[in-house]
């Protein structure tokens, strides 16, 4: 697929100095410190109400943080202005509400708009980006179908492939696998995989710690009483860390030199 690809930079896509995210009095995480760079994957994984999702939302700028400082390739989230900063990032929700009917390829173009002047419309080639994109998440050929006659995991798709269309540097997704069976689930894991070795960033929240260790380059681990563990993989995939975080014993395995985290 032929995407616009970020300008190169010398600066993290995305640092975050004592980062600290709350709801009300109850604290997500403190003093979280974290690095991304272009070419890596960032897992956000911890029990469900950990705060995944705020966290997410706060590293987009959809919401403010609590304390600490957030930047994205070396200018302070604060500092972007709103149409550059959503060519910059890109955000798959976790839930995509449809109200009204349209055809899919009209809802893929959709990511296009960041690029598009105030009164433009899409013309040939974001056509052609779009088409391309619903090509690399297996829908071209429903480029005509109405969004409400899908299924979760053709939506979900949809929903991806409108991300793809936007081309973003640095790409955050809120669970990517919803709705998704075990093929597609490791199609779009590997898309996004070549993405950021191709230059890009990618911080996805993931409920599987296997597939987390099987695609990301580092994990950001909230234990759900506001502590945050980030680092390297093999730094945070710890049974013990893992353990206090979901509140069930785990094994360690290896198989075929692939680290495997089971339940006790």
């Amino acid at each position: 697929m032929t995407m616009l690809m970020p300008a190169a930079t010398q600066n993290p896509l995305l640092q975050a100095d004592g980062l600290g995210v709350r709801i009300g009095e109850r604290w997500l995480c403190r003093d979280l410190d974290l690095l991304l760079q272009p070419g890596e994957c960032l897992a956000v994984i911890g029990a469900n109400g950990a705060g995944k999702t705020t966290l997410l939302h706060t590293l987009a700028g959809l919401r403010p943080a609590a304390a600490g400082q957030l930047a994205l390739a070396g200018r302070a989230l604060q500092h972007w202005p709103l149409r550059e900063l959503a060519r910059f990032r890109g955000l798959l929700a976790q839930q995509q509400p449809d109200h009204f009917t349209a055809s899919v390829l009209e809802t893929v173009l959709v990511g296009r708009h960041p690029h598009l002047g105030r009164w433009d419309w899409e013309g040939a080639e974001d056509e052609r980006l779009a088409r391309a994109a619903l090509a690399e998440v297996g829908l071209e050929g429903m480029a005509a179908r109405d969004i409400l006659s899908l299924s979760g995991g053709e939506r979900q798709r949809v929903a991806l492939a409108a991300l793809l269309a936007q081309a973003p540097a640095l790409f955050l997704l809120d669970e990517p696998l919803n709705h998704l069976d075990l093929r597609y689930q490791i199609a779009v894991l590997t898309l996004f995989r070549r993405l950021a070795e191709a230059g890009r960033g990618v911080v996805m929240v993931l409920h599987d710690i296997n597939l987390a260790a099987r695609f990301a380059d580092r994990i950001v681990l909230l234990d759900g009483h506001g502590g945050a563990c980030a680092g390297s993989r093999d730094e945070v995939l710890q049974p013990a860390l893992l353990e206090a975080a979901f509140g069930h014993p785990l094994r360690r395995v290896e198989v075929e030199g692939r680290v495997l985290f089971i339940p006790a």
